[in-house]
């Protein structure tokens, strides 16, 4: 009998696409480790939202989004962060900010863009610190 799977089709499991961004998270989370980050989360489901990592830095919560790329040829990590992208990381923000018990002192959305390939090698890691603000329709009543 032949079938047609439309695009509602899940990929598999072990598809490389979703190796890659695992991948690129857990070099993420050791970067900021490193950095003297707390990782608090990963890949924190709120809703339809998911935040990659949830950190604290000092008494500022960081909500981290990860692009890994195979080259700089694909773009700009702050390119990739587009508006309808923004909005979903404030809605999970404010998601989160809400099961909080105790209110933050202050919090951040960074990017981390992580360069290079599963095997092969060190990856190139860049951190951008404040990448962009919650989208201004959002607001937190505590």
């Amino acid at each position: 009998m032949w079938r047609w799977f439309g695009p509602w089709r899940r990929r598999p499991a072990g598809a490389a696409h979703l190796r890659a961004g695992a991948w690129g998270e857990a070099q993420a989370e050791r970067f900021l480790r490193r950095q003297g980050y707390g990782i608090l989360g990963r890949r924190v489901q709120l809703g339809r939202d998911e935040l990659d990592l949830v950190a604290r830095q000092a008494a500022t919560l960081v909500f981290v989004e990860v692009k890994t790329r195979a080259s700089e040829d694909f773009g700009r990590p702050r390119d990739a962060v587009k508006s309808a992208k923004r909005h979903s990381l404030s809605r999970a923000a404010i998601r989160y900010l809400k099961r909080l018990r105790a209110r933050p002192d202050a919090f951040r959305f960074d990017v981390v863009e992580v360069i290079g390939r599963v095997g092969g090698g060190a990856p190139r890691i860049r951190h951008i610190e404040n990448a962009f603000t919650l989208e201004p329709h959002y607001r937190i009543f505590w």
